[in-house]
């Protein structure tokens, strides 16, 4: 009989993420058979200070109505969607934007304080500032001499 290890600490969610992401990127036969999502979107920096983390998202022709950004302990996720060209009387020739809803989930490094945190799009880039929980701050240690 084969026994095979469990891993406890690789959760349900992280294989559905993993699972997103290897579907993404093929032609959905019910839209043309345009190809959508060739990678991880909207693409994503994270980088932090001694107080804070940021997130970067490029994220253009959305709108801030069209966007819904939260934080629990420390997963960021930023969801939201890129709404179709619409209308009347035009011919669309090429179409490589793809359009529809969009996810992101992002494990930060530390925990943050969600009650802090501040979000601002402009010019097609939303930046997400989120402060470090006081237990994720470096504390300087004063040394006594003795």
């Amino acid at each position: 009989m084969l026994l095979q290890r469990m891993y406890p600490s690789v959760s349900f969610g992280d294989v559905r993420r993993e699972l997103d992401r290897l579907f993404e990127g093929f032609a959905d036969p019910f839209d043309g058979g345009v190809v959508r999502n060739t990678g991880a979107y909207p693409a994503v920096n994270v980088w932090e200070d001694g107080d804070s983390l940021y997130a970067e998202a490029e994220i253009p022709g959305v709108t801030m109505e069209d966007i819904e950004v939260n934080v629990v302990g420390n997963e960021l996720s930023i969801k939201g969607e890129r709404k179709p060209m619409c209308g009347e009387g035009f011919t669309v020739h090429q179409r490589e934007r793809g359009t529809g809803e969009f996810s992101r989930f992002l494990t930060l490094p530390v925990a943050v304080k969600a009650d802090g945190v501040d979000a601002v799009l402009k010019n097609g880039v939303l930046t997400i500032t989120l402060p470090k929980a006081d237990e994720a701050k470096p504390k300087r240690i004063e040394v006594k001499v003795r």
